[in-house]
This record gives structure tokens, C-alpha cells and sequence, in this order.
């Protein structure tokens, strides 16, 4: 069987033009899959591969079928006691235990991070491009890797030629579990091999309270940290709740206080009064996902450029129906909590 990367550039965009028809989907957003899927598995056949874990919104579609969008981004996290554990060992736990201590460890993290993503992961990732002979290359930036391809088709812009690695290091990344993953293309074209991959991946309801708990902060404060392409997260918690997997997260009682205990730790907010962001209440019944007045507004415009650009795969429902649906799942989360186990 030919491998899709084997084949001349000219017969690759007629492959791709061909699981475009065949699937409906944008040939750029299958293009830029099959880098994701490549990058997978590299990293996850790799020498870091045990202490790297997947996840967010692009393992929730890769890994579970659970979300109908393109996720364009590929969020890692590298086990805090690998790259950490002299600072663990001294504090006897996973966590720190106080403001200064937490600023000192994130400060040592992201720096043993950018030194591990710039010395060794990028490094791999640029070596295997040019082993294989790929028309890629790869650029660090902190804690960020980027692999600019050269870019078979072209979309309105708002997803860009360039997969981006975005790795944290300041979780466990459990609960996890090995899940397969393949290229979106892979199913039009069987005659064809794509890049596979089989990562750890976090579990659905871990990052259905990452997201939910992200979106209580946006709620909260009316801006979202990063800067744009936020509209996601509300997509997510709705497949996610679809799926069962937002009932089965608000069941489990330590895994929320868990989250929003990392999450008062290591991403402590403030609203623009500067009082603090209770993550704890948030889990505990007072949970947020529908924002109001400005946030709402550029919300409702970042939905609609996600939407311009083909990422969501299924009819995209109107602004206003997934906001009703958020803020239906919040009214059922916030009571499933407060009855208790």
C-alpha cells in the first residue's frame, strides 16, 4: 500500500481533493490533520513518549470521536513529576503548597520545559522531517513547537499552515488511557496509508472540567487568555455532555475538586475587580458557561469566523441555541453536584 507522504506533491492534493469530495470536509483542514496525526506519532513512539499525555479539544476528536469540529491544535502535557520531581520531593506532594512556592515551581517548570521542547523534542521532530524528507520545518518558541508545512490548499486564513505542539508540564495529565488515532482523510481513501498514532490520552471528563472550569473563568472576566479562537470550549462541553461524558464528570466528586484544586494552584484568576476566582465553588454548584453583555458579543463573533472557516464538520447550530444549550448544562451540572454522590 502507497504511503500518502510517498506519493509526489501533485498526487497528494488529488488524494486529498478526493477525500474532500468524499467527506465534505475542506482539503486544507484534512491536510492539516494528517500533520497532527504525523506529529502524534512521532512523539508518542518517541524516547519522552511515557510522560507524555494528549489532550483538550483535538483528543476529543482524534481519540474519541466525541466532538464534530477540527481542532487544530495538538495540547501535550509532560508529567510534572518526570520533569520535576526534585521540586516534588521536597514538598512531599504533587502540588505546592503556598503563592511563593507555586510561582517558584511554575518559574522552574516552564524553564526546564523550553529547555526540553528546545533541546531535545524540536530537534527530534526537525530530524525525522528531514529523514523522511517532508516539506516541513520545525521552529520553538518557549514551550511551543511549530511545524510549518508547506501547504497543499488554502482556507480563508483563519487556520493557518502550522501544527502547533503546545506542552505544559504542570499536571499528571491522569486519568489517562491509550487510545488510537487516525488521519480524518484515512476512511475515503483506503487504498492510501496515512500516519497513525496510538497516544496516552487524558480522559473526557478530566477535560470536560478543564474546559468548563476555562469557561467559567471567561465568564467571570469577559476576555480569554490567549487572545481568540475561544469559541471552541462551548462546542466541546455540549458534544462532551452529549456524549454522557459531562454527567459522568460531574458524578465523579474528586475529580472536579482535583481539577479545581490544580486550577486554584498553578491558574489563579481574578474578575476585574480583582476579587478572586473560586474554582472549588464553581465544581460545587455554582458553575458558569453562558457569558453576557461584551463577552458575549465577542464570543458570538469568534463562533461565527470558526464557522466561516468549515471547523465545525457537522450544521453548525445558531450562536444563541448553543448558548441555551450551555446554560441548560450548567443549570443540570451545578444541581447534580449540589444533591452529593
Amino acid at each position: 500500500m502507497p504511503e500518502f507522504f510517498e506519493l509526489p506533491r501533485g498526487d497528494q492534493r488529488e488524494a486529498l481533493l478526493v477525500a474532500a469530495e468524499r467527506s465534505g470536509r475542506p482539503l486544507h483542514l484534512l491536510e492539516k490533520d494528517v500533520w497532527g496525526v504525523w506529529a502524534l506519532r512521532h512523539l508518542f513512539t518517541g524516547p519522552h513518549a511515557q510522560h507524555l499525555v494528549f489532550k483538550g479539544g483535538t483528543s476529543l476528536s482524534k481519540a474519541y470521536g466525541v466532538i464534530r469540529r477540527f481542532s487544530e491544535d495538538v495540547d501535550l502535557t509532560y508529567d510534572i513529576r518526570a520533569i520535576a520531581p526534585d521540586l516534588i520531593e521536597k514538598a512531599d506532594s504533587p502540588w505546592p503548597t503556598s503563592r511563593s512556592q507555586e510561582k517558584k515551581w511554575s518559574k522552574a517548570i516552564r524553564q526546564r520545559l523550553a529547555e526540553l521542547v528546545s533541546g531535545s523534542l524540536a530537534p527530534e521532530l526537525a530530524a525525522a522531517l528531514t529523514e523522511q524528507g517532508l516539506p516541513a520545518e520545525v521552529r520553538a518558541e518557549d514551550e511551543q513547537v511549530f511545524i510549518d508545512y508547506e501547504a497543499l490548499g488554502q482556507g480563508t486564513g483563519y487556520v493557518a499552515p502550522s501544527v502547533l505542539l503546545e506542552f505544559g508540564a504542570r499536571s499528571t495529565g491522569e486519568p489517562n488511557e491509550l487510545r488510537p488515532v487516525a488521519c480524518d482523510a484515512a476512511p475515503q481513501l483506503p487504498e492510501l496509508g496515512f500516519p497513525e498514532a496510538t497516544p496516552q490520552v487524558m480522559r473526557p471528563e478530566r477535560t470536560f472540567w478543564e474546559k468548563a472550569t476555562a469557561i467559567h473563568v471567561f465568564c467571570a472576566q469577559g476576555s480569554f487568555r490567549g487572545g481568540a479562537r475561544f469559541a471552541r470550549h462551548w462546542h466541546d462541553v455540549t458534544r462532551l455532555d452529549a456524549a454522557g461524558f459531562a454527567d459522568s464528570a460531574a458524578k465523579d466528586r474528586a475529580l472536579a475538586h482535583a481539577v479545581a484544586e490544580h486550577k486554584s494552584i498553578f491558574f489563579a484568576e481574578s474578575t476585574p475587580d480583582g476579587a478572586p476566582i473560586d474554582y472549588l465553588a464553581a465544581v460545587k454548584g455554582t458553575l458558569t458557561l453562558a457569558p453576557a453583555g461584551e463577552a458575549r458579543k465577542a464570543l458570538a463573533e469568534d463562533y461565527q469566523r470558526m464557522v466561516e472557516d468549515g471547523l465545525l464538520l457537522d450544521d453548525a447550530e445558531p450562536f444563541d441555541v448553543l448558548l441555551d444549550r450551555c446554560q441548560a448544562l450548567a443549570d443540570r451540572v451545578n444541581a447534580m453536584v449540589r444533591m452529593g454522590p
